[in-house]
Formats: structure tokens, sequence, C-alpha cells
């Protein structure tokens, strides 16, 4: 099946010879170690074995953007984005690389120490660390002013108490950074982000792996934890009260890596439906010929168009460092509201095969829901584009 159906050149710093290698061994390596059967396991069982983190760390695509000094792949962006495509392209979507690759691991590469890049990095490049990050409360979503975790100092270090949920790798993740207020008078500049190593600090309590409506083979999970101490060394970039300015610095990139799922699942979408058209006949001629079909996909396919154009070049503004909050909150709330469409009426012109889980846009549909919800609830994109009228 042909996943190109988009009439959309590659961004020019996509198109570089390089980056077209680099998409074909990640391509193979998918191929090899995540076939159909092992992914349906990982389905079936709510979890991606760790062996398989290992495995991608074995491989270089754990890291790939962090400089080779700190034990990464030397490579840049781009690379993160490749990784995001084939997983995406493949519907592994329990395998959170762009957790692990495109969130926190910059975290640590544009704001840690470098005693802390040192230390963490080498780790994280190679999959023996997991990483995470404990944002959201049960009381609180996107008001992280309002988290009520708190980091109190003792003995050269901080004790840190609170629950968390909606934890992606929440029950593998070994490496964790933590949101938590470390001086709650303060409101957003008392907010401070410290890395919790879970194999080397006890207190980390994991609860209930959460049931969803997709991403089946996402750990996704709630966390407590219950007066677990780390050394001051742990609390990113060293000084307090960083962590809201840090978050904030990082969420453009997060919101396009998110923007960049959505328009790969809407063209994997429409290259799956018209497979389907084509081959399933009603009436005695296939899908396909009829008017209504061809104007459904032929108006689904321009308004995919449009999205992937802009999202490109709000991938060449991140890779230029001039990508901004409400350029990404646009490129989000645009592609996942438009994904939302797409694979509701591509289900549709499944008629109802689409509603089996056997087919492909079964799962496209009930992963897609998730966009328009993490990373920022698309009504807060909303708030952040208004704030620019």
């Amino acid at each position: 099946m042909d996943t190109t159906v988009l009439d959309v050149p590659l961004p020019q710093s996509m198109a570089a010879e390089e980056i077209r290698m680099f998409e074909e061994s990640v391509g193979r390596f998918l191929k090899q170690h995540a076939p159909e059967e092992r992914v349906a396991k990982w389905r079936e069982h709510g979890i991606v074995e760790r062996s398989f983190w290992t495995e991608a760390g074995q491989a270089g695509l754990l890291g790939v953007s962090v400089p080779a000094e700190y034990g990464g792949g030397g490579g840049d962006v781009r690379h993160d984005i490749v990784i995001l495509e084939q997983v995406t392209r493949r519907q592994i979507s329990g395998f959170a690389v762009a957790l692990h690759n495109g969130i926190v691991t910059p975290y640590v590469v544009a704001h840690g120490t470098d005693e802390q890049k040192r230390l963490w990095l080498p780790r994280l490049s190679s999959g023996e660390w997991i990483a995470a990050i404990a944002m959201s409360e049960p009381g609180t979503g996107s008001d992280l002013q309002s988290i009520t975790t708190r980091a109190v100092r003792e003995n050269n270090g901080y004790r840190i108490k609170g629950a968390k949920t909606f934890i992606s790798s929440g029950i593998l993740a070994n490496f964790i950074v933590v949101a938590a207020k470390t001086d709650s008078t303060l409101g957003a500049k008392g907010v401070s982000l410290i890395a919790v190593p879970t194999d080397d600090y006890l207190g980390v309590r994991r609860g209930r792996k959460l049931e969803k409506l997709g991403l089946d083979a996402s750990d996704t999970a709630e966390l407590f934890f219950d007066d677990v101490w780390v050394p001051e060394q742990n609390l990113l970039g060293g000084r307090e009260g960083e962590g809201f300015r840090q978050l904030m610095a990082e969420l453009p990139r997060e919101r396009l890596m998110i923007a960049i799922q959505a328009v790969t699942a809407i063209e994997l979408a429409l290259a799956t439906t018209l497979d389907y058209v084509k081959q399933r006949k009603v009436f005695g001629k296939p899908i396909i010929e009829f008017q209504n079909t061809q104007f459904k996909l032929a108006e689904l396919k321009a308004e995919a168009t449009a999205a992937k154009v802009f999202v490109s070049f709000c991938i060449e503004q991140l890779i230029a460092g001039r990508l901004d909050g409400p350029t990404a909150a646009m490129a989000k709330l645009l592609s996942t509201e438009l994904q939302g469409k797409v694979v509701d009426q591509c289900l549709q012109l499944h008629g109802g095969y689409g509603y089996l889980e056997e087919y492909p846009i079964c799962r496209l549909y009930r992963d897609a829901r998730i966009s328009r919800i993490y990373g920022g609830s698309n009504e807060i994109m909303r708030l952040v584009i208004a704030r620019t009228l």
C-alpha cells in the first residue's frame, strides 16, 4: 500500500540524502523488530516489551539527536522526525519514542548542567533508561501553575510528595522528570523540574495502568511519589523556579511533533481507505467509482494537503530555530482537528468493516481522539492563538 498519497514535496531540510538514508535504515529496523504479529501482542498486553527499547537503543534510534559527546547519535531534530513518522506509519503507537526522543531527552540537552548531561544522556540513549515526564495531576491538566506536588529541601536534596496521572510510559519508565513546587508561594515561578531515576531512589509507587479509548499498547499510568528523596544534583539546570520556563521553552517542539504525528496518520488513513474503496465492490462496481466516494476523498485530500504544507513550513521553522508558540499551536490545532475528521469519514467509507479491529482504520480512529487533548488541549491552543489577535 502506498502511504504517500499527498502530492507535497518534502521540506528542503528533510530531503537531504543523509536523512533519506536514515529513513531507510529506520524502516528496515522496524520491519525486522516490530512486525505486525509482535505489535499485535503489545496491543493485547497493553505494553511494549522492554526488550524492544533495548533493541532500539542498540540500533541507534534512541537519543539520536543527542550530541555524540554525551553518548547520543549526534544527529538533530530531523532524525527524530524521521523516527516519529516511521513509527506512526506502521501504527506502533505504544512505542513512546516521541516522548523519549522528542520531549524528555531534549529537556536534558537544552536545560541540564554539563554534569547532568554526562550522567543521564548516555543511559537515555542506550535504552537503559526509558523516559517519562510527570506533569498532569488528578486535579490539574494544562494548569501547571496549580500543581500540588511538592519538593521540599532536605539534607542537600529534595523530598518529593504528590500524585501524577496520565503518565505515558508510566509502567516502564525508570527516568521520570517530575514537575513540582519548590516554592508554593510563587505560582509559576515556584515550579521546578526534578529528575527521578526510579532504580536509584525509593518511594515511587506505580498505580493502575489506565484503560484507554485508544493507544492500546501505551502503558499510561498513575504515579505516586511517597516522600521520594533525591539529591539536589537532580534539579534540572541546577536552579529552582526554572521549571515553568523550561516547559514553555520546549512546548513548540512538542506540539509540532503532535502535528507531525497527526498529518502522518491522516495520510495513512487516506492511503488505507483508497486501497479499500478500489477493491471493495458494491452494486457490482468498486466503491471508488461512486461520485460520493470521489467527492469525499477529494475534499479530504485537499484539506490534508493544506495541513501538510503548513506542517512542513513549521518543520523548517523549527530547524531554523524560529518556531514560536502560537505557530506551533496553530499546527497542532489544525492538524489534529483534521485528523479527527479524516479518520471518521474514512471509517464511514469502510462501512461495517471499518468497525472491525482487523482493519487499520479502526485503530486509526480510536488513536486519533487523544491528539486533541494531550500536549495541551485544543481549547488551550485556541487561547494561545487568540493572544496574538
